[in-house]
């Protein structure tokens, strides 16, 4: 998989880390070096272990699917944009109480900003697809975007934080796009 893909890809997963970030970032004040990294680097590190984590179980049962896997690829990237881009219609609050960058609000937190990096991680299973490389990238990618989402989110407001939603679901949804016109051309 080429550097470009993997880096839509990457940028379509981490604006929910993104949004999330902008978020903390416009409710905590004091979000600095210290709380900021640690956001920063559980959200890369569990956008990192997700699609390691969806690889591993679909490289057992891709041998099984390899003449519709292009489909299915498709459909879990338009299904998790698909959820991305309603999630940027819904309203909702940013919570100010707990401070979001520790303990286990910090654990769900990346948990729920990475889990569909997990699809993502199974449909390059099936596309047969070296998980390694294109995991670093969406770890990186997704702790960049998580510390620049911070520090944005102190000038920017919350309004921002779901229009980035919108558009990683978008992104998404364009590979699934790429994907199913690159198998059948």
């Amino acid at each position: 998989m080429d550097l470009g893909s993997v880096l839509l890809i990457a940028l379509g997963l981490a604006m929910d880390a993104f949004a999330v970030a902008l978020g903390v970032g416009t409710t905590r004040a004091n979000v600095w070096f210290r709380p900021g990294f640690r956001l920063a680097f559980h959200f890369g590190l569990f956008q990192f272990m997700m699609p390691v984590i969806g690889w591993a179980a679909g490289t057992t049962v891709v041998r099984f699917i390899a003449s519709y896997d292009h489909w299915i690829a498709f459909g879990l990237l338009a299904y998790v944009g698909g959820k991305m881009i309603k999630e940027s219609f819904e309203q909702g609050e940013i919570q100010t109480g707990a401070d979001p960058t520790r303990s286990w609000t910090l654990v769900m937190l990346a948990v729920a900003t990475s889990i569909d990096a997990l699809a993502v991680g199974l449909s390059l299973a099936m596309l047969q697809v070296h998980i390694l490389y294109p995991s670093v990238v969406i770890g990186v990618v997704a702790a960049a975007m998580t510390a620049l989402g911070l520090v944005l989110g102190r000038r920017l407001g919350v309004q921002f934080g779901k229009r980035m939603a919108l558009v990683g679901g978008l992104i998404l949804i364009g590979i699934g796009l790429r994907v199913v016109v690159t198998h059948l051309a």
